[in-house]
């Protein structure tokens, strides 16, 4: 191997090495921060608070849908990652600020994976809800690899929605509630599988494929 091709095969790789440095760090860094449920007495429910909202308002993707958790202090924070104890009930409250609209797949209408496969809505128990009706399903709460998934029922998309997150309770909102018991340690990916990213082929990209937007992890502590 000559010189020259020696030189040219190490600058490539230096260069395939710095690209992959940057990309570990910006995804490092770019990783929403987890919120932390694991402080609760032991064996005790946990509560876990989030809200769901048709445009985040600020940052680089204001435009886009969002999820965002309560931390146990109160305040809203712009993840979709949050820490469970195993093995203990987590009651779950979703306030939902965005719209709705007719699903794709109906199935999607279904609770499943909760505590009888029930949810609330406003405080009134269902099973399932026809999208084809009212204002619809704006999103939905789904963990495959637990069964789990809860449609968010709709706002009259001609009211004054909320704009910008954190949205509060003075906006039109839907509260939607439902539990079930945290499997053993591990990592679950939870999503919303109602394509709502405005803007991308066929509403799947943007927020549907970001990690703080449309989709997160459920981390289960030992």
């Amino acid at each position: 191997m000559s010189l020259a091709w020696k030189v040219t095969v190490t600058v490539i790789l230096f260069a395939v090495a710095a690209v992959a440095a940057v990309v570990l760090i910006v995804n490092l860094l770019g990783q929403p921060p987890t919120v932390d449920f694991t402080s609760s007495s032991s064996g005790a429910p946990v509560d876990v608070t989030l809200q769901s909202v048709g445009t985040y308002g600020s940052g680089s993707h204001p435009t886009w849908v969002s999820y965002l958790v309560e931390d146990p202090q109160g305040q809203w924070v712009h993840t979709t990652t949050f820490q469970v104890p195993a093995h203990v009930r987590i009651n779950v409250t979703i306030i939902n600020y965005d719209s709705g609209s007719p699903l794709r797949n109906q199935q999607l209408g279904q609770v499943t994976g909760t505590y009888g496969n029930v949810a609330t809505l406003n405080g009134r128990p269902f099973r399932v809800i026809n999208s084809n009706a009212g204002n619809g399903v704006a999103h939905t709460f789904s963990m495959p690899s637990l069964g789990i998934s809860i449609p968010l029922y709709g706002n009259n998309g001609n009211a004054n929605l909320c704009g910008a997150a954190p949205c509060t309770t003075s906006s039109p909102h839907q509260v939607i509630k439902f539990s079930f018991t945290s499997p053993g340690p591990g990592s679950y990916r939870w999503q919303c599988f109602v394509p709502c990213g405005l803007g991308f082929l066929y509403g799947n990209g943007g927020p549907m494929a970001t990690l703080g937007y449309m989709g997160g992890f459920m981390q289960v502590a030992a």
